[in-house]
């Protein structure tokens, strides 16, 4: 079963249309949309300031989501899929986003509604990213504006994850 744990009395939010891997770790303030999946060994703690998670949300292997005490929270939007080993930290991600694996989001960044931050990238401080964009590199810049196919990967990604955590709910 996954570590859900209470900090200073406060505990996560978690809907039943939700699935949680047995050994990722969730604790704190952190509040989930309906159908969300937290898979195998990501960390998600709200211990310092609040997490919000939208619905359909993906927060894959290994990803970290986490804050800055009194300074920056973390808000994450509907349809949004976080890849493999992501550090989101402290920052806003609009709705139909995907994180790459291994990818890192600073304190108060702000990801823009269908942005892609690709695999490997490091996303700085205070950074916007702006709707409709590919952003990559160490720092992050833009890259290129989304093609047709990778619209059409923002809205299927979602959908892809619920019906595997399904799988595990069988």
């Amino acid at each position: 079963m996954a570590l859900l744990l209470p900090v200073k009395n406060i505990y996560p939010s978690i809907p039943d249309t939700c699935w949680i891997a047995p050994n990722a770790t969730i604790v704190g303030d952190v509040t989930f949309g309906d159908h969300c999946s937290v898979w195998f060994n990501a960390v998600i703690r709200g211990d310092v300031h609040f997490i919000k998670i939208g619905d359909r949300t993906n927060i894959q292997d290994g990803a970290v989501i986490h804050c800055t005490y009194q300074k920056a929270s973390t808000s994450i939007g509907n349809d949004v899929s976080i890849g493999h080993n992501a550090l989101v930290h402290g920052c806003t991600l609009k709705d139909h986003v995907l994180v790459g694996m291994g990818a890192i989001l600073m304190d108060n960044v702000i990801v823009e509604e269908y942005c892609i931050i690709a695999a490997g990238s490091v996303v700085l401080e205070n950074t916007i990213c702006e709707s409709g964009f590919l952003y990559a590199g160490t720092p992050a810049k833009k890259i290129k504006a989304l093609t047709e196919d990778q619209i059409a990967l923002l809205n299927k990604l979602p959908n892809n994850y619920i019906m595997y955590s399904d799988w595990f709910k069988e």
